[in-house]
């Protein structure tokens, strides 16, 4: 399947979740990194010209960088991830994206709203029940996950193999230079 994705990758997650992911989720060893995803599926790469990566910088250019942490755990039916705090930078993001490019809904409009997380693990219940009780350990013995959004990243996946297509600077203010 040949597809794009938007995402926000997270490397100050790495430590305490990549064992889990390349055990527990698939698109880790895929090539994906730690990410919260912005807007998926997008266009497939062979479509994307230089004219679709000047739209999504214009829709882009209306987030500022931002702090964010990860440190509570959530549950969706048969997966596990970690939420960031504050969640609304990452919905702007997704809307901006989503009402420059109208024709692609997050996760092809399968749920009601956006919901941001870093997925660490997902398959069945058991799965998703361990990894859940292994990262709340990992996070009590580690530092918080506290980091900054400066940009997000287009990923693309034309061979079964996810790579880095293009990655998208948001504007810093006076105050931030």
């Amino acid at each position: 399947m040949s597809v794009s994705a938007f995402v926000v990758e997270v490397p100050a997650a790495e430590s305490a979740v990549s064992e889990l992911r390349s055990r527990f989720d698939a698109t880790a060893k895929l090539g994906v990194p730690a990410h919260i995803t912005v807007l998926f599926p997008f266009m497939a790469p062979d479509e994307i010209t230089a004219h679709i990566l000047r739209q999504a910088q214009s829709a882009l250019s209306v987030a500022q960088p931002f702090r964010f942490a990860l440190t509570k755990i959530g549950r969706f039916a048969t997966t596990t991830y970690l939420s960031p705090v504050p969640p609304e930078p990452f919905v702007a993001l997704t809307t901006a994206l989503v009402e420059r490019f109208p024709m692609f809904r997050p996760y092809g409009g399968a749920h009601d709203g956006v919901v941001p997380h870093l997925t660490v693990a997902h398959g069945g219940d058991a799965i998703a029940d361990f990894a859940a009780v292994e990262l709340e350990r990992r996070l009590c013995a580690l530092e918080p996950i506290r980091t900054e959004c400066n940009s997000v990243t287009l990923l693309g996946n034309t061979s079964g193999r996810w790579k880095r297509m293009h990655v998208f600077d948001l504007p810093k203010t006076d105050q931030q230079r």
